[in-house]
């Protein structure tokens, strides 16, 4: 049993690097009421891209379109208070946030086309910017 359970954390903590080392990401200060308000935006852009694969999954091309640009797109920035966040974040966060909400109407326009292959290609792009600003910052 031992054995099983060392075999499991040694796979976990390969998995998740985070487990083992020291958190290196840069520390964005923030007010609680803020923070609160930020971790609430992630949540939903999460929900949202979990929304868009269900979407594309059924080839619903117009609802991941739908979704992409009213949650997550350009479209979306005055609902999620973009601008109001903005004034706390460094300039490198700011410009992943606005490159990850460009990713997403480009991804709308992309699923509009109702090529599933291309859509799941430019969805990427969207992803790949929210991973690499959550591995250069944390808010708590």
């Amino acid at each position: 049993m031992k054995a099983i359970l060392t075999s499991a954390l040694l796979s976990l903590s390969l998995a998740i690097p985070a487990l083992t080392h020291a958190d290196s990401r840069e520390m964005v200060q923030m007010p609680p009421m803020m923070q609160a308000h930020m971790l609430a935006n992630m949540r939903d852009h999460l929900e949202a891209i979990d929304e868009i694969l269900a979407a594309l999954n059924m080839e619903d091309f117009n609802t991941a379109a739908r979704v992409a640009e009213f949650r997550l797109g350009m479209s979306s920035l005055d609902s999620h208070g973009a601008s109001h966040m903005a004034q706390v974040m460094p300039a490198p966060m700011r410009e992943m946030g606005t490159h990850m909400h460009r990713a997403a109407s480009q991804f709308a326009r992309t699923a509009e086309e109702g090529d599933q292959l291309n859509a799941f290609r430019a969805l990427r792009a969207v992803t790949q910017s929210c991973v690499t600003c959550h591995a250069a910052y944390r808010i708590r």
